[in-house]
């Protein structure tokens, strides 16, 4: 029983020191210090705690609590200023620096904060922090990291990336070929990150790693996933093969002259690496990818016959590999190195001491602020001597001169270059102030802010490449170094132009090669969850392709098949003209439909047409049908792009009441021309008539006919001793006419339509149209 009671005792004595211990800890909470919101930007965090912390420290607030206080902000700044520590106190209510001492987290915690296990206890090989992941901690990546560092930074060396989590058998299995691959391509400069999807689902989603283990490069800011089994000698393979094709160039004894005589147009030195070894080895290449903006490579196979002229040419030790570099003298290398087991330290340096020529081109803003930086202190001064000379032959001998003196400078705060003026005109007319001479013209310079601000002076007497001219330069550069002041003249210079921005299309095409060498590669491989994305933009764009060029070829097929204008009629069910709702349909280019307005198309052309809509109605009879309906359709044809009209016509025949009970609301329906029958009744003549009808709105514009044609009937009467055969023949001509110039000016009368200035006539309700007019 005692022992029963003791027992309970410890654990209630555990019990109560874990609830003040959590107690405790749960009293910090950094949001709560700094009065932010677990959303809150860094700026806003640190925007907070800069104020709070100059009102709460120890110096100015004299306040008992401000010590305790101050050290609670700077803790909270420092946690939620972390991302690591930040987000592990979103996820666990702490973190190692809110926790106390012995009291570190390990493992998942389960139901509640107080009970949880520690995996330690069952000594697990993985999920481990301080085990297996040890010597990855260095390694590992975040989301900003990533964006800030890795990717700009992939630009100059290429990124190895593991994908790992919690509980990844797999991922066990790897780390031994991991680890030894790492030591390897560490030293030679590839950079190597790992990505706990635990920790950092962000960053694998935005890396498009889906599965544990992943591993994939970054080059340039593009990500390559690696697909075979995992064996150093593949990853190293993989590493080479993410790097462009067309960093180094073979040489040999037949295109080496080519090669480095090619400095002028590509504006670097060239470097020449001689080797025994058939392919170029990777730190060759990761070597030639971080200088690619300075320097062209160019690789010798000692071991070829086709170099050995090379060899001899330039006395090149076959037992130790070698580097040369060529500036504008081809013959004659500027600087070389030479030593088994080049290290890439060694090598980088090298290079970084040679990547400019002695007197460079200035192509572009970036090589102008490489090689004339804007002052920092007195001590950094740096001098630009600028020639501004032109590309014709006559401009060789002053050219050459200039790279003399340039080649004999030994004084490192002195830099030369030239421009060409017609290439980088803006520049040389505010250093020429407009002048149009085109002599050559050296100037001296000094620049003194990122904004353009110079100090300089002209070369007095201009340039040709005398001996008097290079005495007179270099007195003024040897009073330049006792007296800068005498760089009397000030400008504010505009950027450069990119001299190389011609080339975009042929690095387009490069870039573009490598994507499609991608696509193959994921095709070959499976990896359709990162290819979605891609191939259905690729599927989308060819089906709407695909379907423009049917549509078109469809389209100039009807084309051919109806070149002329027509009037285009539909028929109903039972025989009566209908166009249902075609009428609402946007007309076609090569006729016009016109459908017959009767009392089953009523309702849907008129009465219930869309707000907006407006339907021309032609009014014609069975005798004037044809006649009208072609003249009618020649006169409205350059209307029919208006998705708002819609042409018809009604039978006045079959309709005449209906025609009455509209137009008595229009002020000028009695002014309709009248024609006497044999009986002496005077009839109504609505023929050629035209009507705009509003349905919603309930108004109509109407036209009256106008003939405009000759008066046939009128010389026929005046004709003497005509016979009456003859007169019923020009009376039966001068009424065809008549009737088809009737809609002469209808053109004009759809002008003012369309403008709206024609009178409108409304009328209450639309009359019925299912009654007809029976033919007496």
């Amino acid at each position: 029983m005692r022992t029963v009671v003791g027992l309970l005792s410890v654990i209630m004595l555990y019990v109560l020191l874990n609830d003040a211990t959590v107690e405790s800890t749960a009293e910090f909470d950094p949001y709560k210090v700094l009065g932010v919101t677990r959303s809150a930007s860094q700026a806003e965090i640190k925007k907070v705690y800069k104020r709070l912390a100059k009102e709460w420290h120890p110096d100015k607030n004299k306040n008992p609590e401000a010590e305790d206080m101050f050290i609670k902000i700077t803790k909270s700044y420092e946690i939620l200023t972390n991302e690591e520590k930040r987000a592990s106190y979103d996820r666990y209510g702490q973190t190692d620096d809110t926790q106390p001492y012995g009291h570190r987290h390990h493992g998942f915690r389960h139901f509640h904060d107080n009970f949880y296990f520690d995996e330690s206890f069952f000594h697990f090989p993985f999920n481990n922090k301080g085990g297996r992941d040890f010597a990855d901690s260095k390694y590992t990546l975040h989301f900003n990291q990533y964006v800030n560092e890795v990717v700009p930074d992939s630009f100059k060396r290429p990124y190895l990336i593991k994908i790992t989590s919690d509980w990844c058998f797999s991922c066990i299995h790897i780390e031994p070929v991991w680890k030894e691959t790492v030591q390897e391509l560490e030293t030679l400069g590839i950079g190597i990150g790992v990505v706990d999807v635990g920790y950092e689902r962000r960053l694998a989603n935005h890396l498009g790693a889906h599965q544990t283990p992943s591993i994939l490069g970054v080059v340039n800011g593009k990500v390559s996933f690696f697909h075979y089994a995992v064996v150093k000698e593949h990853l190293i393979q993989f590493v080479d093969d993410l790097l462009p094709q067309r960093l180094i160039e073979k040489v040999t004894d037949k295109n080496n002259h080519e090669f480095l005589k090619s400095w002028h147009e590509l504006n670097k030195p060239h470097v020449l690496l001689f080797d025994q070894v058939p392919s170029v080895p990777l730190l060759y290449k990761l070597t030639a990818f971080a200088f690619k903006d300075y320097v062209q490579f160019g690789y010798v196979d000692q071991g070829l016959s086709e170099t050995a002229e090379l060899l001899r040419k330039f006395n090149i030790n076959t037992y130790a590999p070698t580097m040369l570099v060529f500036k504008e003298d081809v013959e004659k290398p500027a600087d070389i190195i030479q030593a088994k087991g080049m290290k890439k330290q060694i090598i980088d340096e090298f290079i970084s001491n040679n990547k400019f020529l002695l007197a460079p081109r200035l192509v572009n803003q970036k090589l102008f602020d490489e090689l004339c930086p804007v002052k920092q202190f007195h001590r950094r001064r740096k001098y630009c001597i600028l020639l501004i000379t032109g590309e014709d032959e006559s401009y060789i001998p002053g050219n050459e001169a200039f790279l003399s003196l340039a080649s004999a400078n030994a004084n490192d705060v002195l830099r030369f270059a030239y421009v060409y003026h017609r290439r980088q005109q803006p520049l040389c007319d505010i250093l020429l102030k407009d002048k149009d001479d085109t002599a050559p013209q050296v100037v001296i310079l000094e620049r003194r802010n990122g904004a353009g601000k110079i100090l300089y002076k002209p070369l007095l007497g201009g340039w040709n490449g005398s001996k008097e001219d290079k005495h007179k330069l270099l007195e003024e550069l040897q009073r330049l170094q006792k007296d800068p002041s005498i760089l009397n003249y000030n400008a504010i210079l505009p950027e450069l132009n990119n001299e190389f921005a011609s080339m975009f299309l042929v690095r387009w095409i490069y870039t573009a090669y490598d994507y499609l060498s991608e696509i193959i590669d994921d095709l070959l491989h499976n990896n359709w969850r990162e290819m979605m994305p891609l191939l259905s933009l690729i599927f989308s764009a060819l089906f709407i392709l695909f379907g423009t060029v049917v549509i078109q070829a469809f389209s100039d097929s009807s084309e051919e098949k109806q070149p002329k204008m027509k009037v285009k009629e539909t028929k109903s069910e039972n025989g009566s003209p209908n166009t249902s709702n075609a009428s609402s349909r946007p007309p076609k280019k090569n006729f016009v439909e016109v459908t017959e307005l009767t009392d089953i198309t009523y309702t849907s052309n008129l009465v219930k047409l869309r707000p907006g809509h407006i339907n021309v109605v032609l009014v014609l009879t069975d005798g004037t049908k044809n006649i009208l309906l072609s003249k009618f359709a020649k006169e409205v044809y350059s209307f029919t792009g208006s998705l708002t009209l819609h042409f018809s016509f009604l039978n006045v025949d079959k309709h005449k009441e209906w025609m009455a009970a509209v137009l008595e609301f229009a002020q000028d329906a009695m002014q309709i021309d009248t024609d006497e029958d044999e009986m002496g009744t005077r009839k109504v003549d609505y023929t050629g008539y035209v009507l705009a009808l509003n349905g919603h709105k309930k108004y109509l514009c109407l036209f009256k006919p106008v003939y405009t044609g000759e008066d046939l009937d009128g010389k026929a009467e005046e004709e003497g001793g005509v016979s009456r055969s003859r007169k019923s023949t020009t009376r039966s001509r001068s009424t065809t006419l008549q009737i088809h110039h009737k809609l002469d000016r209808l053109g004009l009368w759809m002008e003012r339509l369309m403008e709206g200035t024609l009178p409108r006539y409304y009328v209450p309700a639309w009359p019925g149209l299912d009654k007809i007019t029976v033919n007496k």
